[in-house]
């Protein structure tokens, strides 16, 4: 397994959802038997809170706003998860590769959280539900395909994942008015809890 390739993939994906990434990379371990997914992934404690907590995930990011506030708490969550994948992947050899790796998971996951959380903001400025369902639909979708892909192809994989993630801040940079909106809009919502 190309572990650069991996990382990536598995960092962009963090960035989405850490908590499906986690999940999903341990199912694929455990009942593909797929070396290279570390052994506390498959392990069935961590499948069963990982599970319930990227159902969670799955629920809260359907609903406007509810989902923003979800991704503010995940801030501090998912590039720390992109960074555990990394270093884990690369594996504890106590050299540099698993610090280089840690960081690689960490930055992308970063990135991706951020480009997404913008774009979501803006998606939560629309007046209706569907667009904010459809969007985190969409994302869901692309995190499965991405993660079980890098799996056989890894590079394919990560090539795809640079290709969303450069897509994903394209277009959070072109919807900045509403994603200040949406910011706005936001603060307004928080306030009223």
């Amino acid at each position: 397994m190309d572990v650069v390739a991996l990382t990536f993939a598995s960092g962009w994906a963090s960035g989405l959802n850490a908590y499906a990434t986690v999940f999903l990379l341990g199912m694929i371990g455990r009942l593909g038997g797929v070396a290279g997914i570390p052994e506390g992934f498959q392990r069935t404690d961590v499948l069963v809170v990982m599970g319930v907590l990227a159902l969670v995930e799955f629920v809260a990011d359907k609903i406007p706003y509810l989902d923003s506030a979800w991704d503010a708490v995940s801030t501090f969550i998912r590039p720390v998860v992109g960074a555990m994948i990394g270093a884990l992947l690369a594996g504890a050899s106590g050299d540099l590769l698993p610090m280089t790796m840690g960081a690689l998971g960490g930055v992308t996951a970063l990135v991706s959280h951020a480009a997404r959380a913008g774009v979501r903001l803006a998606v939560n400025t629309s007046p209706e539900p569907l667009s904010n369902v459809g969007a985190s639909l969409i994302g869901d979708a692309a995190l499965v395909t991405v993660i079980t892909l890098a799996i056989a192809y890894p590079v394919q994989a990560a090539v795809i994942a640079a290709v969303l993630l450069t897509a994903t801040i394209a277009l959070a940079i072109l919807l900045l008015a509403q994603i200040r909106r949406g910011l706005i809009t936001f603060r307004s919502w928080l306030a009223t809890r």
